[in-house]
């Protein structure tokens, strides 16, 4: 008998005469993918020698091997084809706010979305964001604000991301602390009210049916989470240290790992989590937590806060493994946005920016960044609003927009590094996030 295969087929063919049709047809039927490839021999002298029952051994045994053989493709192929999602939802900050912070508190100004949009639209940038470059890469619209009553259209999805947010829940009010009240746990309950009344609301007027999404997105859905970075900024703004605010960390883990797992609850599988940036290369950082001279790197970023930030990461990334073994239906990818977004402060004459630290969207200062005097900031001169803190001429080659965020250049930069797998845990594209590993 002779097993064979070259990447197309599995031709399985057994020789004695009184059993070489009935096996030949039922090998030749066997088809596997070029995923799969094989080679098994036995000796036909052996076959053609065997007695009765020894044969039938074998034959049971190939009964048994061969649909083996066959599951074992198919796990394969599941982890390489594409998947079909049904739409995107975000919890986040403002990293991925697409309009959120704007319809709660005031719509970010002009020269916000000055570069794709030619309008404000929500977003703390000049243009896209990683979540508009993840959703034009699966084919999706861009997401809406939940928060966005007007124009907003959620069957592909939703946003609940809001500038400012937390992981923790948000004990003070924006103008006392300078952070979104609507937290991680506020966007989680945002969510689960959304995902309980479309389903109500979806039977009733046809008008609903194109607004909100189908029951089926949900568990087809990839969920995108982009948050943390404003946990370790709000605690340093309240004078605390860096060890202070490591010492929370395992708290912040647990608020995030709850979360989680109340989605999943409710039937939510395909997780895509980012991690978060190098804080201590922001300008906003920077002017308003000045280090000594030798605490910076050769880039002008604070080691100190660069330090926590990887410090909240490993955790993070500790959290999300004890997540797959906690939910071992859910498929879960840990993105490692930090080491792609250092790069531009490491690699910026390489990568084709200009300016690094300096702020693109702002007004005074070394870095062009004065915290009282934001971008779109204006002032009224004789009686009319003149703006103060404008945007650069070209924003394209600058990594900072406004102290706070990155440019749609520097965004687009990271998502062409991250969308591949390159910087994933594990090393898949967003379009495969959806196959447990």
């Amino acid at each position: 008998m002779t097993v064979h295969t070259k990447n197309e087929a599995l031709m399985c063919k057994v020789f004695p005469s009184n059993l070489e049709p009935v096996a030949m047809r039922w090998f030749d039927g066997l088809r596997l993918q070029p995923s799969l490839s094989l080679s098994l021999s036995l000796s036909l002298s052996h076959i053609d020698n065997m007695e009765a029952h020894k044969l039938r051994g074998v034959m049971y045994g190939l009964a048994v091997v061969v649909p083996v053989i066959m599951l074992l493709q198919n796990l394969v192929l599941g982890a390489t084809d594409e998947c079909v999602y049904s739409g995107i939802i975000n919890l986040g900050d403002s990293n991925s706010d697409t309009g959120g912070s704007s319809a709660a508190f005031g719509q970010a100004p002009y020269p916000h979305g000055e570069t794709f949009f030619h309008a404000p639209v929500g977003r703390l940038c000049d243009g896209r964001l990683i979540i508009d470059f993840i959703a034009e890469s699966l084919g999706l619209p861009y997401l809406n604000a939940f928060l966005d009553a007007v124009g907003s259209n959620f069957t592909h999805g939703v946003n609940f991301a809001t500038a400012g947010s937390i992981i923790l829940p948000q004990t003070r009010t924006l103008k006392q602390s300078g952070f979104s009240p609507i937290s991680l746990d506020v966007q989680w309950a945002q969510f689960n009210d959304f995902h309980r009344r479309t389903q109500i609301f979806c039977q009733k007027e046809s008008i609903f049916q194109e607004l909100l999404p189908k029951p089926e997105l949900f568990s087809r859905a990839l969920y995108t989470i982009d948050i943390g970075q404003n946990d370790s900024t709000s605690s340093l703004f309240l004078n605390k240290s860096t060890d202070q605010v490591k010492a929370v960390v395992p708290v912040i883990m647990d608020q995030f790992k709850n979360i989680v797992k109340d989605i999943y609850g409710q039937g939510e599988r395909s997780f895509w989590i980012h991690n978060t940036g190098p804080v201590g290369c922001l300008a906003y950082v920077l002017v308003r937590l000045p280090v000594e001279a030798e605490q910076l790197d050769h880039f002008g970023c604070a080691t100190p806060f660069n330090d926590l930030a990887q410090h909240f990461n490993s955790k993070l990334k500790e959290a999300v493994v004890l997540l797959r073994k906690d939910l071992p239906l859910a498929a879960f990818t840990y993105v490692d946005v930090y080491s792609v977004k250092y790069n531009l402060f490491t690699q910026t004459k390489k990568l084709g920016f200009k300016e690094s630290l300096k702020t693109c969207c702002g007004y005074g200062g070394k870095l062009n960044y004065d915290k009282d005097v934001v971008c779109g900031a204006t002032k009224k001169v004789k009686g009319k609003e003149v703006l103060v803190a404008k945007a650069c001429k070209d924003p394209s080659v600058w990594i900072n927009w406004d102290g706070f965020h990155y440019t749609e250049a520097a965004n687009k930069y990271v998502f062409d590094q991250i969308v591949g797998g390159s910087f994933s845990d594990p090393p898949i594209p967003v379009k495969l996030a959806c196959h447990r590993h």
